[in-house]
């Protein structure tokens, strides 16, 4: 990866007191301890090589080996870095990491999508290799994180204010098909409408109650948007009034009254629901839409880790992403963030309270 040269000042070395001695330095390079990168170097006196502690090359027999504090007293002593291990360098994690982020960098400074094989090239890297490094690090791939960047920019130019003309290419869309092609999953409601804030959008609400507290439905013409769980309705419609500032919130029909006692019946008791079948208006990146489809895959009366939900959607790496991504669930029951906890079996987090989670699982495990 020639993106970051050769320095070695850049190394974070530092001082580990379970590695300050020779024999507990030894006893690292043996098993190859990752806990020891970046804590010391070893060098090979027949190679005239030093290297990381886990590096994966041939082993050295004790007898030729020392032992230094950083490459710097390394290469003092007349050694070179090995150019399997490249311990002149910042730990591999970290150098992949900052050639994701420049890639990031090139896509959000780019008009149109750059190409994976334009991406790849400045990497140095295969197209192949590349895509699967950058879903490794960011837990999306590129074309996702360039469709998610797109969309930051539409909301953020809209909600300035800005006209949907000057919008449609301050975005990178070089034609308004193209635009109002995409721009419904982007934003749930019309371009003008979401730069007025939801001016002229009609969000339909209403509130029951369950046992679990009150539950507020809300629903645009697409479908439900937001399921809201709490103790006080004003606190529940001050929460819906701040997602949709200048839609107009109207009353119930009839009908619609039903849907929101569907709602309620199935928090209350969910063991005899066959699951909810609304048509939603969901609202979120990409990576939020991915973890959200997968937490409807789960069963009821189950439950997933927050790794298990990562590496289902191919991005092993993005636990913390995952729990992020349920935080920010705005549909209670109906993307079901309540079935994620974590690896040691708590329950972790819940947006609307751990005590309503738990008696959530009771209920759906009967």
């Amino acid at each position: 990866m020639h993106a970051l040269p050769s320095n070695s000042s850049t190394a974070p070395y530092r001082l580990d007191e379970r590695f300050a001695d020779a024999d507990a330095r030894w006893a690292a390079v043996r098993r190859r301890d990752p806990d020891a990168d970046g804590a010391f170097v070893f060098a090979v006196a027949t190679t005239g090589i030093y290297c990381r502690p886990t590096c994966a090359s041939r082993p050295a027999r004790r007898e030729n080996v020392s032992f230094h504090a950083t490459p710097v007293e390394a290469e003092a002593a007349g050694y070179r870095p090995c150019k399997r291990c490249r311990p002149d360098l910042p730990p591999r994690q970290e150098r992949e990491a900052a050639l994701i982020a420049e890639a990031c960098r090139a896509i959000e400074a780019a008009e149109e999508g750059p190409s994976l094989a334009g991406l790849a090239a400045k990497a140095d890297l295969s197209p192949h290799h590349f895509h699967r490094l950058f879903k490794r690090v960011t837990g999306v791939t590129p074309k996702a994180y360039a469709a998610a960047h797109r969309q930051s920019l539409v909301q953020d130019s809209l909600a300035a204010g800005t006209g949907v003309t000057e919008t449609i290419y301050a975005s990178g869309f070089n034609s308004s098909g193209r635009f109002y092609e995409a721009v419904s999953g982007m934003l749930g409601m019309t371009p003008s409408a979401y730069r007025k804030g939801g001016e002229g959008e009609e969000v339909c609400q209403a509130i029951g109650r369950s046992s679990l507290g009150c539950v507020l439905v809300a629903a645009t013409r697409r479908g439900v948007c937001a399921i809201l769980i709490g103790d006080d309705p004003s606190e529940l419609r001050a929460d819906l009034k701040s997602r949709f500032p200048k839609a107009t919130l109207v009353e119930p029909s009839p009908a619609y009254a039903e849907l929101v006692s569907e709602v309620v019946r199935y928090v209350d008791d969910p063991r005899h629901a066959q699951g909810l079948s609304l048509p939603l208006d969901i609202r979120g990146t990409t990576f939020q839409r991915r973890v959200w489809e997968e937490l409807r895959r789960i069963p009821s009366g189950t439950t997933a880790s927050y790794a298990e939900v990562a590496e289902a959607i191919g991005s092993p790496h993005a636990v913390r992403a995952v729990a992020s991504a349920c935080g920010a669930n705005k549909l209670a029951v109906a993307i079901p963030c309540h079935r994620v906890i974590a690896a040691d079996g708590g329950l972790a987090g819940y947006r609307w309270g751990i005590e309503r989670k738990r008696r959530l699982l009771e209920r759906e495990r009967g």
